[in-house]
């Protein structure tokens, strides 16, 4: 007996992966031109988006959060801190460790960027109905064990 996956390898049209795959780079490349329209890139939007929803983390849990390699974390943040928009500070219990916080004018950049995500989306949602979309990200969140 074979599996659903099996009988679906091909045409690409049903093939998960080619689907994700496509779905992301439309996504990422949309988000990207409009984040770039407020002096912000599709590179530095989920270290931004972490620190929007918890400052003070460490540069390992950003890492984790933002399912990156640590040098990636330590490049994107070195670039944050160049644009004004974070700020180091040492972890008051360990001594290499360091605490992330945003600056008044990353903390600014908040709601706009956020605008741009949200206007993104619901472009790319709007395709599907109401009912659709709600299931698209239901089925999305649990297969990737963040169901909600």
């Amino acid at each position: 007996m074979t599996s659903y996956a099996e009988e679906l390898i091909l045409p690409r049209h049903n093939s998960l992966g080619w689907l994700i795959a496509v779905s992301g780079k439309q996504l990422a490349e949309d988000l990207d031109q409009r984040l770039k329209n407020i002096g912000l890139s599709i590179g530095v939007w989920p270290t931004l988006y972490a620190l929007w929803e918890q400052e003070g983390l460490t540069q390992t849990e950003l890492a984790e959060r933002c399912m990156t390699a640590h040098y990636t974390t330590t490049r994107t943040l070195d670039t944050l801190e160049k644009m004004g928009l974070v700020e180091r500070h040492p972890h008051p219990t360990s001594r290499r460790a360091l605490q992330i916080y945003l600056t008044d004018q990353g903390k600014d950049l908040r709601h706009s960027a956020l605008q741009q995500a949200i206007a993104c989306n619901s472009e790319y949602l709007a395709r599907l109905s109401h009912a659709e979309a709600h299931t698209l990200l239901q089925l999305l969140n649990k297969a990737v064990g963040t169901e909600i």
